[in-house]
This record gives C-alpha cells, structure tokens and sequence, in this order.
C-alpha cells in the first residue's frame, strides 16, 4: 500500500446539474435539465456522445412499441431518430406500419433486428453511428449544456450524506465541479458507488447482461447474396457457422442501415465488467477472433467476397455491472405483472423475440433512479435498482434514453423548487414529460 500525500484540488466550476456519462441515458438527462431551465454540465470520458450506441457499436435502438399501432418510447429518443431521418442516418418502419401483419411488410423487414416480433412491425431503428455523434453534439449544443469530454468522473464530493459535486481527471489535471444535483449516468454507477450508496453487482452467468461485448462491422457487402444463401440453403448455413463456432469466431451478423455492411455482435463470459484485466483480456482476445470470423466470412460464405474489415468498436459492450439499491427495487415479478407504479417515468413496451408475451408494457418508478439515504443523486440508465432479470430487459438504449430523460427533468425540477430529488411532486414530474411527447397513463 501506498500512502498519497494530502492535496488540494481546484474547482473547475459551479453548476446546477452535473450528468456523468454521456451515454444514451447521459445525453437524454443533459438535454431534459437544460431544456428545463437547469444550468447543466455534462461530462464524458471518450471523445464523443452516445456511449454504446456510437463507440460500442450498437447500430439498433430496439423496440419503441408494443406491436399495435402505437408507440410507447418517444420524447427524446424520437426526437433522436427524428433528426437522424433527416440526414439518412436511420432506417425503419413508417409510423403508420407499425402493428402491420401485411406479409409483405413482414418479408421485407424481417432481417433487420428486433423489427418483426411475433408476426408483426414494431418501431425498431438501425443507425449510423457516425451521424449519432454529430447529431448528439448538435442537440446537447442547442440546449445550452456545457461539455467536457475526456474527462473521466472519479468520485463523489459527500458531506453528511449529501452529494456536493464529483472530482474528474483529465489531461488537465484533477478538477472538482460542484452541482446541486448530480446524475449518475455511467453505466457501471461509478459516482453512486463512490458516494456510499448501496448496490447489488451480482449478475447470473446465464444471463445476457452477464456477457461482455466487442462489436465489429465488415464492409462492401452483397447483402441480397448473403441473405438468399443464409434463408434457401440454411442447412449448409448453420453448418458452417458451427465450423466457425469451433474456430473461435463470432456468429452473429446483424443487418444495418446500409445494404452493404453488416455489424457482428458477441457476447463474451467468465468475465467482470469492473476488472481492468479482464477489459484488457476482451479488448485483445475479441480481436483475434475478429480476424477468424472475417477470415471465414470471406473465404466461405456468399457474398462475402469482397468484403473489408470495416472498423470495432472503441468501447467494449458492458451489459451490466453495479445495480444502484434505491427506494424501489424493480423486479422480475413488476415486469412479468406489467404492474403501474404510481410514480410510472417510462411505459417500456415488452419485446422477446419467439416468446408469446402476457403484458404488453413493463414500467418504471422513479423510486428506482434515487438512492435509499444519499441526496441529491440521481441514477439513470443500466445502474438503476433492479434486480438480476429487471436490469437485464431493461438495460438498451431506448429504456436508458427515457430514464436519462425523466432524471434531468427531475433534477431541474429539484433546482427549480428548492428540493431534494426524492421529494419533488411526481405529478409536477410526470405533467412536465408529458409535455415533452414522453407517453405516460393519464
């Protein structure tokens, strides 16, 4: 052990609310307390915004609706998509589609990911990455939020049980930013943590929040070829993807927005999210089967014939790690139930592709973004409290987006009114969503 000498740090600045991560759940946070009359500052690690759904590579916003007509994900996560539409950045169904069971309707958009579930459309977006980064600056510039990137939040500044404001390194040094409300959006609940709160890191190995991730693209694609040889000669398909199986390559190739490039996702185990060996381990073993799969890919499959290893992802895919234990445990019997909670922030339509579902919507509390004892925290995105089969279907990007976007509402709100965040008015809350196109039960 070594014992650091005592310093002091400087305050870089003074803020109302200070969102950590600028992931999905991050972006929606900042952009909702600013647009909400919060001075806001929003700081991330990487160069970019966007989190998994940009450097990690994640190209599908799976389902905003139930499979009827209509849509239950909207606020800012439309207003992503919608922004996106306008410069060819996205691609799904149209509006009036959605709940559709026309076969043809069903033939065309079945390759794309999570888009057709149980025989009909559902609201599924496919999205370039490079776009949502701009896009996402674009919409955190206009609000008026002030940003740090490459800058790495460390810890919280607690006194008495009362967060104060984060300490964050960068290559400018170690700085502290001080904050009435502080939004823990980084995924692994870094700041929560750091601040005393409780939490559960407890993941089932059979799970798939349990599996880390490296998610490649291949490039210059005969699409059509590939997918006519994967639908009419399926049998030699699933053939050789077990001959790649036994190699050490990744499987699964997704669909994208462009009909010539195709996104591998993976999901690696034995391994912890919170473990720098492990992180490095993935970063390099992932890689190397990379190059088995495109290898294969290439010199096996149809279509494949000219293909390019196109880029990874910058950021390894944690699906979970640390789960905030706050004043609402959400639980696999809230989400198989559909239960209403009298303080709903998110309708979340319920999607498992093959299995016949009981409840269309599960919901989330906003007692599940607020630690038990610590104030003036607020936690939005993959840490919120849940229990091990909760987090797991609520972790993608869309229900991290609607969270993000009930939490920076919340935090203005508790700027605005001189409170606490656990004691702001729900209905004050829920009517300020509602205004911003966030579907709630009246």
């Amino acid at each position: 052990m070594i014992t650091e000498p005592k310093r002091e740090t400087r305050v870089y600045c003074e803020t109302d609310v200070l969102v950590v991560g600028g992931g999905p759940a991050g972006v929606g946070a900042a952009i909702a307390a600013a647009r909400n009359g919060a001075k806001t500052l929003l700081i991330e690690r990487y160069g970019h915004l966007g989190g998994l759904a940009t450097g990690g590579l994640v190209l599908c916003i799976m389902p905003m609706s139930d499979g009827t007509k209509e849509q239950q994900i909207a606020g800012l996560c439309q207003e992503i998509i919608d922004r996106l539409d306008t410069v060819g950045g996205a691609v799904h169904p149209k509006k009036e589609d959605l709940g559709s069971t026309n076969q043809n309707l069903i033939n065309y958009w079945r390759h794309y990911p999570f888009t057709v579930i149980q025989g009909n459309i559902r609201m599924s977006v496919q999205t370039d990455p490079e776009m949502l980064k701009c896009i996402l600056n674009d919409m955190i510039e206009e609000a008026g939020v002030v940003l740090l990137l490459h800058a790495y939040g460390c810890r919280s500044i607690v006194d008495c049980g009362v967060v104060k404001g984060i300490v964050f390194e960068s290559k400018s040094g170690r700085q502290t930013i001080k904050a009435k409300v502080v939004v823990d959006c980084t995924g692994d609940g870094d700041i929560f943590a750091s601040a005393g709160a409780e939490y559960d890191d407890e993941i089932n190995p059979e799970l798939r929040s349990s599996k880390l991730a490296l998610v490649f693209r291949i490039g210059n694609i005969d699409v059509k070829k590939y997918l006519e040889f994967k639908d009419f000669r399926s049998e030699r398909y699933f053939e050789l993807m077990k001959e790649l199986e036994a190699l050490g390559g990744f499987t699964m190739a997704l669909r994208t927005w462009r009909d010539d490039v195709l996104w591998f996702n993976n999901f690696i185990g034995d391994l912890d999210g919170l473990n720098i060996e492990d992180l490095t381990r993935v970063e390099i073993n992932a890689r190397k089967s990379m190059l088995i799969t495109y290898n294969f890919f290439k010199n096996n499959i149809p279509g494949f014939e000219s293909c390019y290893l196109m880029d990874s992802a910058s950021q390894i895919g944690v699906r979970s790690s640390r789960r905030l234990i706050g004043e609402y445990i959400l639980t696999r019997n809230d989400i198989n139930s559909g239960i209403l909670f009298h303080d709903t922030i998110a309708v979340c339509p319920a999607f498992q592709q093959g299995k016949s579902l009981e409840n269309l919507h599960m919901h989330i509390p906003y007692r599940s973004l607020i630690p038990r004892e610590i104030e003036n925290l607020l936690v939005a995105g993959r840490c919120f409290s849940s229990d091990q089969v909760a987090n797991d279907i609520l972790s993608p990007i869309q229900f991290c987006i609607a969270m993000g976007q009930a939490a920076g509402t919340a935090a203005a709100l508790s700027v605005e009114n001189n409170v606490v965040p656990r004691k702001i008015d729900y209905h004050l809350l829920k009517n300020r969503l509602i205004t911003q196109n966030v579907f709630l039960p009246l």
